[in-house]
C-alpha cells in the first residue's frame, strides 16, 4: 500500500480538476467564438497560451504538494510556497477568464 495514498490521490484529483476547468473554458470559448462569427487569431492564441500557463502552474503545485505529503516530518500549514502557487494559479485562472471574455465578446 502507498503511504498517505488518500492524500496523494486527493492531490491528483485536484490537479485533474484544474485541467478539466481549463479544457472546459478553452473549449467553450473556441466553440462559442466560431459559432458567433470570425474570431481574431491573436485571441485564440492568447486563450490557449493562458490555459497552458494554468495547467503548468497546476502541475507545479501538484508536484510541490506531493513532495510535502511524502515528507516524513510534520510541516506547518503556514508554508509560503504552497500559498504562492495557489495564488499564482488563481491569478492565471482569472487571466484565462479575461481572455475568454475578450475572445467571445
Amino acid at each position: 500500500m502507498i503511504v498517505n495514498f488518500a492524500d496523494h490521490s486527493a492531490n491528483e484529483r485536484t490537479f485533474l480538476a484544474w485541467v478539466r476547468t481549463v479544457i472546459a473554458i478553452v473549449g467553450f470559448g473556441l466553440g462559442a467564438a466560431r459559432m458567433g462569427g470570425q474570431a481574431a487569431l491573436w485571441s485564440e492564441v492568447a486563450m490557449l497560451a493562458t490555459g497552458a500557463v494554468v495547467i503548468a502552474l497546476a502541475w507545479a503545485r501538484m508536484r510541490h504538494v506531493r513532495a510535502r505529503i511524502a515528507t516524513p516530518e510534520t510541516i506547518d500549514d503556514d508554508h509560503g510556497p504552497a500559498d504562492a502557487f495557489l495564488l499564482a494559479l488563481v491569478a492565471a485562472l482569472f487571466a484565462l477568464l479575461a481572455v475568454f471574455a475578450i475572445h467571445v465578446g
